[in-house]
């Protein structure tokens, strides 16, 4: 990543409560969600595009890069990837949700209590 490191990364805390006040369906941000299939199909979030780490080269066209991209995985360390590829590939806005859908789950399950 870049030099200021700060603006490409989100806390768990933080993504959870843009999702839960429905600010990742904005049509300027894009959450792409890259765990694998069977992952993706045991829980997924609302909003969320699926794009495998692996498919992401061929699929770039896929992703807008005029928008802000939330990039999400089970524990942050292949989405930490995606965020660096897409960087190096040009992709200006790029947040990489640290801690993944593992701790963001949890501030989810916090607010329904």
């Amino acid at each position: 990543m870049k030099n200021d490191q700060s603006k490409y990364h989100i806390s768990p805390s933080a993504f959870a409560q843009k999702y839960l006040n429905g600010e990742l369906g904005a049509h300027h941000i894009e959450v792409i969600d890259v765990r694998e299939p069977a992952e993706w199909e045991m829980v997924h979030l609302e909003h969320c595009k699926h794009m495998p780490l692996g498919s992401l080269p061929e699929r770039l066209t896929e992703i807008d890069p005029s928008k802000t991209i939330y990039l999400l995985c089970a524990h942050g360390v292949r989405s930490l990837h995606a965020a660096n590829f897409l960087l190096q590939q040009g992709y200006a806005d790029v947040v990489n949700v640290d801690g993944g859908l593992a701790e963001v789950l949890l501030y989810l399950e916090q607010e329904e209590e």
